[in-house]
């Protein structure tokens, strides 16, 4: 394997229950099964020497990369040219007829072909059982060879002899032009029968198929504005990180890359976050992507429940099955993304106090008339007994948006989101003449407004800030005219937008907060937050400053990778850092491109 990639450097395919990353190395250095939260059984990401990996690749020196989808859809193609040819592996997961059903059997299709001259190319198969820490044995025959690993088997079907390497596989492959070869990799539980060998013509049915999928689903696509391409690829991006039995998405499909190279903010992601995924639902229901709002709205609305007695009503995030068991535990025996230790597994951020997330729960469940009627006389109960355990448990210290380690505090986001909380129970229970205790409700969305307007605000910065008695700035506060709390064009807003332009913006980019004026607990720092820089577009376009806006925008998409794909933060040289890809960041994207279609479209009807 040569040096770690840059995080950038992949393309994510997927089959709606899990997800790969494939490096413009050729290699599948991330993988889990059988769902996105599983152990890996490739994670060289994360450490070369122990967590396995799946690579394809030419034999030569002299090799130039090109990485590309095909278009509109989750086929990734990774071409490689040289002297003597151009050669081009096409990896792609075919989606099942019944992708809502949980199964074992995922298919990862490899397939070879050379479109110039003559090419040679290695391929190596090393799984790696539960994060590494599992021996497997091989059952190798021929063209066929089965790893078992323990609780699960990883069959590997060529069309070209494969060899033993210890308890792992290769192979050297030379075509000419026009000649083409197929590895398929497949996961079963154990004892499960042995797939099919692999033909020429087997692999290009389950691309044509692929490949007809995606497009179907891209034609219920409604966006047709300015930024086409990146919109669409950052809905195919969403599509695959939904989780399809349950209708959940996951923040990411990766865990443990670092928001600082060699530090210790290494996260995992591959959970349901209430926060993201209530915001994912305006984004689906806005490009027409109905089924998956409702299917996500089903599966909240049974957190909401599953309501533990006498705790919490909701955690912050949930396994996409909905358990919500996320205990964290180190992996001492993984190096990390270029030495960024520790690697964690699970995320003990599930057990925060964050009084944010009843404010998305409502902002989705709510959003649209069609879902808020949905749920029925009996998700309203439910909906009801949250907003009056809200008005009695609100105005407290929590941990706030971003998961900090740094100890409580009266977050001005925090108090913000439980406004909306009330504020759009109010308005379902006028519409649809629902029983609430309606004095209550208003008193207490009455109380936090005026709380918010009087603690959060610092007269010193002309500004909003991010916890009272603070000088802090903070870009979730970005969100405050977007959910209606004030008006885009309020003169305090526009102040404290103009503040966050002096401090916490650079070239476009948008850090979240400051760590040094605002210890978070962690040692070290981070990048801009590509969420917040896509928010940042929208405020300024609902501001009216659109030449702003506009250029803030172009400027961002220059920051994505070279499939369309973002990662968590961008660091100081431009760099992507963080988990890879992150839904909250293409979902984003995608709301500030339609925020910024309808100013540019509004001012331009006005001249």
């Amino acid at each position: 394997m040569p040096e770690y990639p840059p995080i950038a450097n992949h393309g994510l395919i997927g089959d709606l229950q899990t997800a790969a990353l494939i490096s413009a190395d050729g290699a599948v250095d991330w993988f889990c099964a059988p769902r996105f939260d599983s152990p890996s059984i490739f994670a060289s990401l994360l450490d070369q020497e122990r967590g396995g990996h799946f690579t394809i690749a030419p034999v030569h020196d002299e090799v130039t990369v090109r990485q590309l989808y095909l278009p509109d859809t989750a086929v990734l193609i990774t071409r490689f040219l040289t002297p003597e040819g151009v050669g081009e592996v096409v990896d792609f997961m075919p989606v099942s007829d019944r992708p809502d059903v949980p199964t074992d059997r995922h298919r990862l299709v490899r397939a070879l072909r050379v479109v110039r001259g003559t090419l040679t190319f290695d391929v190596t198969c090393r799984p790696r059982f539960d994060y590494g820490r599992a021996p497997h044995t091989l059952a190798l025959d021929g063209a066929a060879a089965t790893f078992h690993g323990p609780g699960l088997d990883v069959h590997l079907r060529s069309s070209v002899p494969l060899e033993a390497e210890g308890q792992d596989v290769r192979a050297t492959v030379t075509l000419r032009h026009g000649q083409t070869a197929g590895i398929v990799l497949e996961t079963s539980a154990p004892g499960t029968s042995v797939p099919e060998p692999v033909t020429e013509e087997a692999v290009q049915a389950a691309l044509d198929r692929t490949r007809v999928f995606w497009h179907g689903w891209m034609r219920r696509c409604r966006y047709r504005g300015r930024w086409q391409s990146m919109v669409n690829r950052s809905a195919i991006t969403l599509k695959l990180l939904i989780y399809a039995p349950s209708g959940a998405p996951i923040a990411a499909p990766t865990m443990g890359l670092p928001e600082q190279i060699g530090g210790e903010r290494n996260w995992d992601y591959r959970y349901t976050w209430i926060r993201d995924a209530s915001f994912s639902v305006r984004v689906l229901l806005d490009l027409g992507f109905i089924e998956e709002a409702d299917a996500f709205r089903r599966w909240l609305g049974g957190r909401g429940r599953a309501a533990r007695p006498g705790g919490e009503p909701m955690q912050i995030m949930y396994r996409v099955d909905g358990d919500p068991e996320l205990a964290e535990e180190v992996l001492p025996h993984l190096s990390g993304y270029r030495d960024s230790y520790p690697v964690r597994a699970g995320n003990g951020a599930a057990d925060q106090l964050q009084l944010d997330i009843y404010g998305e729960f409502a902002y989705a469940m709510t959003h649209s008339a069609d879902l808020a009627e949905l749920a029925g006389y009996e998700g309203w109960k439910g909906f009801s007994a949250l907003l009056d355990w809200l008005c009695d448990h609100w105005d407290r210290p929590d941990e706030g948006i971003w998961e900090t380690r740094g100890g409580r505090k009266d977050f001005t986001y925090s108090r913000m989101m439980c406004w909306v909380a009330l504020d759009r129970g109010i308005r379902l229970a006028h519409e649809y003449a629902r029983p609430a205790d309606l004095a209550r409700w208003t008193a207490q969305r009455d109380a936090i407004l005026v709380q918010v307007m009087e603690r959060g605000w610092n007269p010193e910065r002309k500004a909003f800030v991010q916890h009272y008695d603070s000088e802090v700035l903070d870009a979730s506060l970005l969100l405050m005219p977007l959910v209606g709390f004030i008006s885009p064009r309020a003169p305090s807003w526009l102040s404290t937008l103009d503040a966050m332009d002096r401090e916490l913006v650079t070239d476009s980019l948008v850090y979240r907060y400051n760590p040094e004026a605002s210890p978070d607990g962690l040692r070290g720092s981070e990048g801009t937050f590509s969420l917040c820089s896509f928010l940042y577009v929208e405020a300024l376009a609902r501001a009216g400053r659109l030449d702003q806006a506009r250029f803030a925008m172009d400027k961002m998409l220059t920051y994505a990778n070279h499939v369309g794909l973002f990662a968590e933060e961008i660091g100081r040289t431009g760099e992507q850092l963080g988990n890879f890809p992150q839904a909250f960041t293409h979902l984003a994207l995608i709301t500030a491109a339609m925020a910024l279609d309808e100013e540019l479209d509004r001012a331009a009807d006005l001249r």
